[in-house]
């Protein structure tokens, strides 16, 4: 394979963004862009309190039927209230009662706000425009909102965008600013798998023809908007499971706070049990913790998403990335660059490696792929050789590689200098009357079984037309690959490599990355089947494209993570977009379905745990008159029965409150088995949430007793 021809081959695998020649802004997550930093501002919880108390809505609190539960019971209990003015105690429960269902309202509206704030960022970038349509070879102009799937637009440098669509003649660079925050142009082409473009973004240079493929109404923006707002969050299985689970609890504890009743009656401690006292009870002792930031959790889980540029076309995807168990990655500027690199001179028998660099040089200096001026530059920095340049040499006569020849050079001062494929490079010393060392082609196949690119560099002067040594090309691995791949394998995730190159060079540069597993000489049906066989073992399996030949795959795949750089194809297809198209986001979007799940269990754990405590505080105050013998539960010494009953619904109001934070940034993911993981949840937030209503109820306890008249 020559230098050419790798560069070809990596130019139609590579999955990098192409950006503009004068771009030199990288790829990746923008802590200043667009999407902002994501942390928790204290201020959200006055701007969302308006949306909180909108969530009131019976028909929405309905949807949540642990908080709905307690909206029944702060209903029931301020008409007790207003039944009986002078009792203080029944007030402050219907108060605090309020405040847990408003509480809850606002962990879900701080959430949608961070995407409200979002989507009127897009919004901006939505522009109703004038479209230059095609109409039988003459241009029209037309609204924007006229435009059909199939409609065919020109836009020229200063036009934005009128739709979503394909380019189908021309290239031009396009400012996506307003999509992905990056200020860096990218470039657009027909042809090729670079070729979609999104409404609202502007060319800036040349001209183009679009096929509009999507309605008005439901372009990328559209749907951007609709997502990060949180207007078309499905609810996921696992929330919809555990939503069950809770309402389950909830149906358990009211029957048991129910038939409290009757047995009151029969030991003589009615007043102990009022309608008041019990729906307390019942609130305290339902799962509210988890019931209450179950929503925002969800939301969240999908903004952390947006603010690294992916967009989740549904909240199943972000739970699903955290189930998978088999990561399928491109090498071509996913594990690796993108570009082969020089890696060293080899020089054959009777030659120095000096000789070889300066001759690799030389021959380079006209090669402006990345390939060839890695070769200037590690004859440089390797062998001290100064840089020359193409101006310098004047009488030059530069060799041009053809597909024929499958060679380049330069003729200059007497020499002939070339390099190039193995059987060409030989093939051109033999027919010039010149021998090949004997070690050349085991040379050239040694590097080939390594993985590598073998170059032959040859020379013709004074003593005739000889091989001077092999040029070694490499696959350079991306810095901290193997160190991510041994997390996901630490987390109990599969990595399969796929690439097109042949099984020696895939099997080396797998070694080198550290992944599981490799799939060479791959294409789209080898990428199905695979993807087919993980999933009939029970598998979930995630994979990045951006072609349309990645469409099926993506489709198939659990988690299909399509390239925004890629066709409309591969958009439609996947259930996650890459505003960035960083092919290595995958690993941080599994990292964030993982953390989404692990937030959820922690919280689910801290809430039960947290029912067994407020136990301790209520039922004990409730019955210790009749039984004093249940006085010994009463382990906090909490100061009367209204008091008790008081703290632990004012604690249980709070700590939704003060776990609003951790709902939206996420528990911290640390790749571990799922045994130690349930080991970390039960140690931190089981133990964590039987502890802290025995100290929280105890403190608001001795704040209520100095109060007069209750202590």
């Amino acid at each position: 394979m020559t230098l050419e021809s790798t560069k070809q081959e990596d130019d139609m695998s590579t999955d990098t963004p192409t950006r503009a020649p004068h771009s030199d802004v990288p790829t990746g997550h923008k802590d200043g862009g667009r999407v902002g930093a994501g942390l928790f501002d204290p201020k959200q919880l006055v701007t969302s309190l308006p949306d909180a108390i909108r969530k009131l809505d019976p028909r929405v609190m309905v949807k949540s039927p642990v908080m709905f539960v307690v909206l029944v019971g702060s209903v029931v209990t301020t008409v007790l209230a207003l039944k009986d003015p002078g009792s203080w105690f029944g007030w402050v429960i219907a108060v605090w009662l309020w405040l847990t269902v408003i509480f809850a309202n606002l962990a879900e509206a701080v959430a949608e706000g961070r995407g409200k704030a979002q989507a009127d960022t897009l919004r901006k970038a939505k522009t109703d425009t004038v479209a230059r349509r095609l109409n039988d070879g003459a241009e029209e102009q037309v609204p924007g909102t006229e435009l059909r799937i199939g409609d065919l637009v020109v836009c020229e440098a200063g036009d934005i965008i009128p739709g979503d669509g394909d380019v189908v003649e021309g290239v031009a660079s396009v400012d996506e600013s307003a999509i992905t925050g990056e200020s860096a142009p990218v470039i657009r082409e027909s042809g090729g798998d670079r070729s979609a473009v999104t409404g609202g973004t502007k060319v800036l240079s040349d001209r183009i023809v679009i096929k509009i493929t999507t309605k008005p109404g439901e372009t990328f923006i559209d749907r951007m908007i609709n997502l990060v707002e949180g207007a078309a969050r499905q609810k996921t299985p696992n929330e919809i499971a555990l939503n069950i689970l809770l309402a389950s609890l909830t149906i358990v504890f009211l029957l048991a706070v129910v038939t409290l009743k009757p047995f009151a009656l029969y030991a003589g401690a009615d007043k102990q049990t009022s309608l008041i006292v019990l729906t307390a009870l019942l609130v305290c002792l339902i799962p509210t913790t988890i019931g209450a930031l179950l929503s925002a959790i969800g939301i969240a889980g999908m903004d952390r998403l947006v603010q690294r540029n992916v967009l989740a076309m549904s909240g199943r995807a972000v739970e699903a990335a955290g189930d998978v168990s088999t990561l399928l990655l491109d090498k071509t500027g996913t594990i690796t660059l993108g570009n082969r690199q020089a890696a060293e001179f080899v020089p054959v028998r009777g030659t120095t490696e000096a000789e070889v660099a300066d001759a690799a040089q030389l021959s380079s200096l006209a090669d402006e792929t990345p390939e060839g001026r890695s070769i200037v530059v590690l004859a440089k920095e390797k062998y001290g050789l100064r840089e020359r340049h193409q101006g310098e040499l004047v009488d030059a006569e530069w060799v041009p590689f053809t597909a024929q020849t499958r060679m380049s050079g330069v003729d200059v001062d007497g020499r002939k200098v070339r390099k190039g494929a193995t059987g060409s490079v030989i093939a051109w010393v033999q027919e010039r009357g010149g021998e090949v060392a004997e070690d050349a082609q085991q040379l050239t196949d040694a590097i080939s079984q390594a993985g590598g690119t073998p170059l032959l560099v040859a020379l013709e002067d004074e003593r005739g037309p000889r091989v001077l040594g092999v040029i070694h090309l490499k696959d350079v691995v991306k810095e901290g690959m193997r160190e991510r791949f041994d997390e996901l394998r630490r987390m109990g995730i599969k990595t399969v490599m796929i690439t097109g190159d042949n099984p020696l060079t895939a099997k080396a540069i797998a070694d080198e990355a550290g992944v599981d597993d490799f799939l060479a000489e791959a294409t789209p049906e080898d990428k199905m089947a695979l993807i087919k066989r993980e999933q009939a073992g029970g598998k979930l399996v995630a994979m990045t494209g951006d072609g349309t030949n990645d469409a099926p795959a993506l489709a198939q795949a659990d988690v299909g993570v399509a390239m925004n750089t890629g066709t409309s194809a591969a958009k439609e297809a996947g259930n996650m977009v890459d505003l960035d198209s960083n092919p290595t986001k995958l690993i941080e979007i599994v990292e964030i379905g993982k953390q989404l799940l692990i937030t959820r269990g922690a919280l689910t754990t801290f809430s039960i745990a947290n029912d067994v405590a407020k136990y301790f505080a209520i039922i004990p105050a409730m019955f210790a008159v009749a039984y004093p013998g249940l006085d010994k539960l009463n382990i906090m010494g909490l100061a009367s029965p209204e008091s008790a009953i008081l703290s632990a619904v004012i604690f249980n109001a709070l700590i939704i409150i003060a776990l609003v934070p951790l709902a939206l940034k996420g528990v911290q993911y640390r790749p571990m088995s799922a045994d130690k993981m349930l080991r970390r949840n039960l140690g931190i937030y089981g133990l964590g949430g039987l502890i802290a209503p025995f100290i929280g109820i105890k403190i608001i306890d001795l704040l209520i007793s100095l109060i007069p008249g209750i202590g």
